[in-house]
């Protein structure tokens, strides 16, 4: 039998809401948990970098 959303109650089933599936993940958690910060204090640093004077 084909999947038509309903359960077996024969109600619609309920949506599993985005956010929820991504808290769910373990791997995507640990994934934005590395990548977020990363790219966060790259930015940070070539700003810094950036707004040091040149010396003469």
């Amino acid at each position: 039998m084909a999947d038509d959303g309903k359960d077996k109650g024969g109600e619609p089933a309920e949506r599993v809401p985005m956010m929820q599936q991504v808290l769910d993940n373990p791997f995507l958690l640990l994934f934005l948990g590395v990548t977020v910060p990363a790219v966060l204090y790259t930015i940070w640093g070539i700003m810094e970098v950036a707004s040091v004077p040149v010396g003469q």
